[in-house]
C-alpha cells in the first residue's frame, strides 16, 4: 500500500490535513468476510480515516462524523472486492473453485486460472493416497498423477462433510482407467474401485471415464472412504474422480436410492464398463438408475444407440451370445418362452407398440433382455417407451446396454 501523510501549517489557528491514497483492494471470498454493523451507521472508509488521524471512532449521528463520511466519498481507502467460492474452469477444461490465492494454498491446491476478475484463482484440489477430502470439488488422483500407476496396492481417500447441510456426495469420473473384469464370469477379480460407509455401492473396475456415481451421505459424520485396489503390473492405471458435495436442498440432489442420477430432456445411459469391441458387463450388479422429470414432460422414449464397430450392434446386449455378430433375439417378462430371470433391465411398464393395443394383449412389460432392445420377440431393434412419466429407471443384475432417452410430450 502506498500512502502519503502531510500536515502544513499555513497560519498558526488553521490546520489542513491532505490525505493522498491509493486505493487497495481488499480481497476476500464469500465464505471469509463478516462484517457486524447491526448497530452501526459508521462505514468501513469512515473508521479508516478515524485510525489514520489518530482518533476513536465516534459515536453515530454526530458532527464530525457527518463531515468523515463526505470525506469518504471523495477518498475512497480500500476497495472490499468478495466473490463466490464457485466452480471455474481453465483453458484447458479443469474444474476447479474460485478462490482466494492463500485459501488455495491452505487447501494444498494447484492454481489453473484465474477467475472474479483476476481478484481470485481458479483452484485445483487434488488428493491422493493417504489424505481426506474436506472441500467441494476436490479430484481424488492416483498417485503420481497426470502419469499412470503400475504396481500392486491399496490406494484410499476418506471424504468428510464440509457441513451437516450436506446429503450427498457426487463422483465425477473425469478418468478411469483400471483393469478390467476376468473373461469368465466377468468378476474384478483384479483391480477394484471400493466405496464404504454409505448406501450399498457395487464394485466396479475396467474403463468408466464420462460416468459418475450418487453417494448417500449420511445423517450423521461418519466418512466415507474411496478405496482403488490395483494388483499386477502388466496396466498403467489412472484415474481423476470429482467429488462434488450436495446440499440438502440443492436441485441437483438425486433421489434417495438413486447410484446415476440424470436431467434434461435427452442423453445417453451406458453400464459401467461400456466398450463396444472389448467391454464386458460386470457381474453383480444391482443399482437405480433416475431420470429427473422435466416441467410439462409426461412420457420417456427409450432406443438403442448406434453401433459403428460391430455388424450386429452390442448397444443393448444383456444374455445370450453378446459377444457373437449374429442377431440375438429380445426377451421380456418374467414369465413365459424366453423369459429375463437372469440378467435383465428393468423399465416400468414400457412398450414398443404406439398408440391403441388390442384387446387382450400385453400393454407393456418391465423386464427386458437378449441381444436386442424391443419388448416383443424380435431381432430387429425399435424403440421403446414409458406410457407413463415414473422419473426413474431401474437396472437389476448384469446389464451392458448403451441408449439414448428422449422425452417426449403428448397433447
Amino acid at each position: 500500500m502506498s500512502m502519503s501523510f502531510f500536515e502544513c501549517v499555513m497560519r498558526p489557528k488553521l490546520k489542513l490535513f491532505i490525505l493522498i491514497s491509493l486505493a487497495v483492494p481488499i480481497v476476500v471470498s464469500s465464505s471469509n468476510l463478516s462484517f457486524d454493523t447491526t448497530n452501526s451507521n459508521t462505514t468501513i472508509n469512515d473508521r479508516a480515516v478515524d485510525i489514520i488521524k489518530g482518533n476513536r471512532p465516534l459515536r453515530p449521528g454526530t458532527k464530525r462524523q457527518s463531515s468523515l463520511k463526505k470525506q469518504s466519498r471523495l477518498l475512497s481507502l480500500f476497495t472490499i472486492v468478495k466473490f463466490d467460492n464457485e466452480p471455474c474452469y481453465s483453458s484447458s477444461g479443469d474444474s476447479g473453485i474460485c478462490m482466494t490465492s492463500t485459501e488455495c494454498y491452505q487447501h494444498r491446491g494447484v492454481p489453473i486460472g484465474s477467475c472474479a476478475n483476476s481478484y481470485g484463482v481458479c483452484c485445483l484440489s487434488l488428493s491422493t493416497c493417504g489424505q481426506t477430502i474436506r472441500e467441494n470439488g476436490t479430484y481424488f488422483v492416483n498417485a503420481g498423477y497426470p502419469e499412470g500407476l503400475n504396481n500392486t496396492g491399496t490406494c484410499q481417500v476418506t471424504i468428510h462433510k464440509l457441513s451437516p447441510y450436506i446429503c450427498q456426495f457426487r463422483l465425477d469420473f473425469e478418468r478411469f482407467s483400471i483393469t478390467g473384469p476376468e473373461p469368465v464370469n466377468h468378476q474384478c477379480d483384479n483391480d477394484q474401485f471400493i466405496v464404504s460407509g454409505s448406501n450399498p455401492v457395487p464394485v466396479i473396475c475396467g474403463l468408466n471415464t464420462g460416468s459418475h456415481m450418487y453417494v448417500d451421505a449420511g445423517t450423521g459424520t461418519s466418512p466415507i472412504i474411496l478405496t482403488m485396489v490395483t494388483s499386477g503390473i502388466f496396466l498403467k492405471r489412472n484415474w481423476k474422480i470429482k467429488v462434488s458435495q450436495i446440499p440438502c436442498d440443492s436441485i441437483t440432489k438425486a433421489d434417495t436410492g438413486c447410484l446415476q442420477y440424470y436431467t434434461g430432456v435427452s442423453g445417453t445411459l451406458k453400464s459401467f464398463n461400456y466398450e463396444p469391441s472389448s467391454g464386458l458387463h460386470l457381474s453383480n450388479q444391482d443399482y437405480t438408475i433416475c431420470l429427473r422429470t422435466e416441467r410439462n414432460f409426461c412420457s420417456v422414449q427409450y432406443s438403442a444407440c448406434d453401433d459403428q464397430m460391430n455388424n450386429r450392434s452390442h448397444a443393448f446386449t444383456l444374455t445370450g451370445n453378446t459377444l457373437g455378430q449374429n442377431p440375438v433375439q429380445a426377451n421380456v417378462g418374467s414369465v413365459g418362452s424366453s423369459p429375463c430371470n437372469s440378467d435383465y433391465l428393468i423399465i416400468p411398464c414400457v412398450s414398443s407398440k404406439q398408440g391403441p393395443v388390442a384387446s387382450g394383449m400385453n400393454t407393456c412389460v418391465d423386464r427386458l433382455c437378449g441381444g436386442t432392445l424391443n419388448t416383443d420377440y424380435s431381432t430387429m431393434p425399435t424403440t421403446v417407451m414409458m406410457s407413463d412419466l415414473f422419473g426413474y429407471l431401474f437396472t437389476q443384475m448384469l446389464w451392458k446396454c448403451q441408449m439414448t432417452w428422449v422425452i417426449v410430450v403428448f397433447v
